[in-house]
């Protein structure tokens, strides 16, 4: 397949505020206001990602303004205390941090993000450097892509490859994403195949078929 999955350095956001260990609470919660994120990579002075520093973790600090936790409330939210006592992004943040690589696939990105329940991740190279941010909506951005678009790409990528040269005229249809394959095929078992090749199109959301074969069998959705 000529096809190449879109990455995440398609889409990360490049600038990045972050702060450094010794940042103090204050400043940290300035730079979350002034670049309005709720969450800064902590980095070590050779620019690598050590840690995330995130609203939750600054929190607990309000939390327990007017408490006096007893030993037990202690033993039981030692986190939450701990961060209530730190002063410094070293001290408040969650570590080692959860990152990515500039060349993962946002399919990669989008399984680590869902699995670990976090709505961004910072973007490293191979020594761990920060080189940028992909959020939620930034790997939702392939769903942008024009039907046309979508298309040409299935048509070129899918249908030309897969099917022998009489069947290339499989008619292709995008709406909304949703890709349709509708004509005459010789070989019905490629359809299963064809429907994995089709989902795995960056952009598209839904695949139906709408195919004959020598058996005139038709085919609708088939299992992935």
């Amino acid at each position: 397949m000529r096809n190449v999955p879109h990455l995440v350095s398609d889409v990360m956001t490049r600038t990045v505020a972050a702060v450094d260990r010794e940042a103090r609470f204050k400043e940290i919660v300035e730079t979350m206001e002034r670049r309005q994120v709720s969450a800064l990579p902590v980095l070590a002075a050779e620019g690598r990602v050590v840690g995330i520093v995130s609203e939750a973790d600054l929190l607990p600090k309000e939390g327990f303004r007017e408490a006096d936790p007893d030993r037990l409330e202690r033993l039981r939210r030692v986190d939450d205390v701990r961060r209530a006592e730190a002063v410094t992004a070293g001290e408040l943040m969650t570590s080692p941090a959860l990152t990515v690589r500039a060349d993962a696939t946002l399919s990669q990105a989008a399984r680590t993000m869902a699995r670990k329940s976090v709505k961004r991740l910072p973007v490293v190279d191979g020594n761990g450097v920060l080189r940028g941010i992909v959020s939620r909506a930034d790997l939702l951005k392939v769903f942008l892509r024009s039907d046309e678009e979508l298309a040409e790409e299935i048509r070129r990528d899918v249908v030309e490859d897969l099917f022998a040269a009489p069947e290339r005229d499989l008619r292709v249809a995008v709406v909304n994403g949703v890709v349709t394959l509708s004509g005459r095929v010789r070989d019905t078992s490629l359809i299963p195949v064809a429907a994995r090749l089709v989902r795995a199109v960056e952009g598209v959301v839904d695949v139906e078929f709408d195919v004959t074969g020598p058996a005139a069998l038709r085919h609708s959705r088939p299992a992935a």
